[in-house]
């Protein structure tokens, strides 16, 4: 018995041993052909110190109303190119690029002071910090998928600065981040050693998940894809979005919809893929005071796939906005 106890123990800690070391073992060749964020922006691009991190926006039209838009999971301000234009006809109109995508600047671990810039909350003060830089006092949020989680995060906790949601196909009721047991897992020194290899991996199924939220994928050009990746051209892409991935965690936000003050358009495509269509004629259902808008033949992206009845729609909530203040 003794012996057989001693091999288990002997066992146990060469496993013990594999699992502590053996990630450091494997190689993470460095990126190739990187570049920082300023040299692969566009002429109108602009980049503002909000706290201590560079900010990638742009910013079109003036007054009011004023309109941040707030992009999804591995998109950045790109997404907005189509609508940017026709709804500064009507305010001012502000897209940047999230924490971890982009050309928005990704400090690494050791290189921040205070919250982590990947995490929920942060990514709420930053869309605050924002317009305070540039000067707006209260806006209109427009948030796609995990930016729609942000925009009503940020309706919830700063409600004087937002006036009104624009919802599209909002990750709400599912997702949204990584389950508590293995965020731990996840911030280990191993994890974080092996993280860049695991985020790299969305050059393979970035592809596919791309696609998956068109509902007419044909329509994906070459010059689209290539503002889809050109943020995995800046430096430390990977290793922000392992930080990310890391921070991140299941939001609240299916039981606090009563608390959600504001009004609410909810725009969804027809058939989207991604986050269910069905989820967002729920989420129209039961925020106080939302009207629901469906694009059809548009998935995950009405704003890129039919811009024309996005922007329609927007405008149309927004002079049904002004007329009941």
């Amino acid at each position: 018995m003794k012996k057989i106890l001693r091999t288990a123990g002997i066992v146990l800690a060469v496993l013990l041993l594999v699992l502590l070391v053996g990630p450091f073992l494997v190689p993470v060749p460095p990126l190739e052909n990187t570049a920082p964020p300023e040299q692969l922006a566009d002429p109108d691009s602009q980049f503002v110190d909000v706290n201590g991190l560079q900010v990638h926006y742009k910013l079109v039209g003036e007054g009011e109303p004023a309109l941040i838009l707030l992009h999804g999971f591995a998109a950045s301000l790109f997404s907005w190119r189509e609508v940017m234009a026709p709804l500064a006809e009507h305010g001012t109109v502000v897209a940047f690029d999230r924490p971890a995508f982009g050309l928005t600047e990704r400090p690494l671990p050791g290189e921040w002071a205070g919250e982590n810039p990947y995490s929920p909350e942060a990514q709420v003060a930053l869309t605050v910090e924002l317009m305070d830089a540039l000067g707006i006092e209260r806006a209109v949020l427009v948030g796609n998928s995990a930016g729609g989680t942000v925009a009503m995060n940020t309706a919830l906790q700063y409600p004087q600065r937002v006036a009104a949601l624009v919802l599209v196909d909002a990750a709400v009721y599912h997702g949204g981040g990584s389950p508590a047991l293995v965020r731990p897992l996840l911030r280990t020194p191993q994890m974080r050693h092996l993280g860049p290899l695991i985020a790299r991996q969305i050059q393979e199924w970035g592809v596919d998940f791309g696609r998956s939220a068109w509902h007419d994928p044909s329509l994906i050009t070459d010059e689209i894809w290539a503002g889809y990746t050109r943020p995995l051209q800046a430096e430390n892409w990977d290793r922000a979005l392992w930080e990310l991935m890391a921070a991140s965690r299941s939001s609240d936000l299916a039981d606090r919809l009563d608390e959600v003050s504001m009004p609410a358009l909810v725009i969804t495509g027809d058939d989207d893929r991604i986050v269910p269509t069905a989820q967002s004629i729920r989420l129209a259902g039961e925020l106080p005071d939302a009207e629901l808008v469906v694009v059809p033949n548009a998935g995950h992206v009405p704003h890129e796939e039919r811009p024309d009845l996005f922007v329609a729609a927007v405008i149309d909530f927004l002079d049904r906005i002004e007329e009941g203040q």
